[in-house]
């Protein structure tokens, strides 16, 4: 069982991978509007990194996302991941 951390980067990263799938963007397209390195998009996705406020910021600008609906959609993730 992860713990309370793990399991929100867990939600996080994929939520990120769904979002950027969904909009038709490669993970360099996002990091070029997004402002980050696509290695970077690579290593949030595979939670190996934690974003800054900045970072999910300039993610959301680059999905046409409101941070809320980010936030509101790695919610829905985790609680997902808390009835499995």
């Amino acid at each position: 069982m992860m713990n309370a951390e793990d399991a929100l980067l867990d939600a996080f990263a994929k939520t990120l991978r769904k979002q950027r799938i969904a909009t038709g963007l490669s993970q360099e397209e996002l990091a070029h509007r997004a402002g980050v390195s696509m290695r970077y998009v690579s290593l949030l996705e595979s939670r190996r990194h934690q974003p800054s406020l900045a970072t999910i910021h300039g993610l959301c600008r680059g999905l046409s996302l409101s941070m809320a609906d980010l936030m509101t959609a790695v919610e829905a993730e985790l609680n997902k991941q808390r009835l499995s």
